[in-house]
């Protein structure tokens, strides 16, 4: 595999920063510790700007080439989260913080972009600027819209940006891409059905709410089976049903909650009003009270054209033809990256991760042999967009 020699070389420096990282896992925002670390080493690796708090605590870089950085500006995306999960690896590095670890990778998203960006400080050799952004909060969080609403793709000018994330199943060294829909729109909500409560013996006298809830979870399956296009892709999940706490009790009230995923945004628009309605309807028929709430999540993840023809020519300068899947199945996951493909044209690769444990799976762990794979990948995309000419 044609990986640059120098990121081989580094592999072991590079895990290291991973493996600590991956020791001490932080949520959300709460990346202090991560943000701190990725900001010195950054700092150590002469890059010409480094910059924190960036969407809370997200960390912004910016290396420039042998013209002093004129013409063209690419950012690079590495995500630094973890995840609210019990770790069960053994793993020597191992989480030492309970109930957090890094189930995503998120810690080897971030040292593989570490290494390409002391690659490219060492090398300089390209024209125009690489903005290396390391994000907090892609767990639930939009840490890639708060870094936007920051400033980030202005104030650095960024033209083009691209996103990476490992995935289980695919062989290391292989890598996944297509053009358009990768990745699914996120949505959450949380229906109360309002009932009339009683006893179990006089169901009559009561508005149950338990059945009135199972009514609205077999009908929401409706909405894929019969609102929506069967070519186009719908998922509707009630993930808890909550009433009651009695053998001879009929509640007051039902609590469910779910996610809706869809690839395209008027399937999305369609799945949210049918969603409503069909709730309020079965709620009404019943004689019950409802209340809804319907949060919309990250959007779909829409890679560029243009962007994945140039990602997959990368990919397969690094792996060859025969090891990059070109029209991956999408996705019904969400990825924060979404906003930031909003703003700019760019384009999100998976890279193989080897046979492992699932992602958000507490035995999972992210694969050091992907380290100079995909470093390599982010030195040869800048390398090759931003060309320098002797």
């Amino acid at each position: 595999m044609p990986i640059l020699n120098r990121l081989a070389d580094l592999q072991d420096e590079i895990a290291t920063w991973r493996r600590d990282f991956h020791e001490h896992p932080e949520l959300l925002y709460e990346t202090h510790r991560t943000s701190a670390r990725v900001a010195e080493l950054l700092e150590s690796f002469g890059l010409d700007e480094v910059t924190t708090g960036i969407g809370r605590t997200g960390v912004v870089g910016v290396i420039r080439g042998r013209n002093g950085g004129a013409g063209k500006t690419i950012g690079l995306r590495a995500d630094m989260d973890a995840l609210p999960i019990e770790e069960i690896t053994g793993k020597d590095y191992a989480s030492k913080t309970p109930g957090k670890m890094h189930a995503c990778g998120h810690d080897g998203h971030t040292a593989m972009l570490l290494g390409a960006a002391k690659y490219l400080a060492e090398t300089r050799n390209f024209d125009g600027s690489v903005v290396v952004i390391f994000q907090p909060a892609e767990e639930g969080g939009a840490g890639a819209k708060a870094m936007i609403d920051d400033g980030l793709m202005t104030r650095w000018a960024i033209d083009e940006v691209y996103g990476m994330h490992n995935m289980p199943g695919i062989p290391v060294g292989e890598f996944a891409i297509r053009k358009g829909a990768i990745m699914a729109a996120t949505d959450e909500f949380i229906v109360t059905i309002k009932g009339k409560g009683g006893h179990a013996a006089k169901p009559h006298n009561t508005i149950d709410p338990i059945v009135i809830g199972s009514h609205v979870v077999a009908a929401l399956q409706s909405i894929a089976s019969r609102n929506v296009n069967p070519l186009k892709s719908v998922v509707v999940s009630v993930t808890a049903f909550q009433a009651g706490n009695s053998f001879n009790v009929i509640p007051q009230e039902a609590r469910l909650q779910g996610t809706i995923r869809t690839l395209d945004s008027a399937v999305r628009a369609q799945a949210e009003e049918r969603f409503k309605s069909v709730v309020t309807s079965i709620a009404e028929a019943f004689g019950a009270g409802v209340d809804l709430e319907f949060q919309r999540g990250y959007p779909v993840v829409v890679n560029h054209d243009s962007q994945t023809d140039f990602a997959i020519e990368i990919a397969e300068s690094i792996s060859g033809p025969d090891r990059v899947e070109r029209n991956v199945d999408p996705m019904m996951g969400g990825e924060d990256f979404a906003y930031m493909l909003e703003e700019r044209p760019g384009a999100f690769i998976y890279a193989g991760n080897g046979e492992s444990a699932g992602l958000h799976h507490p035995l999972y762990d992210f694969n050091d042999d992907l380290i100079p794979v995909g470093s390599s990948f982010w030195v040869k995309l800048i390398e090759t967009a931003l060309p320098a000419w002797q």
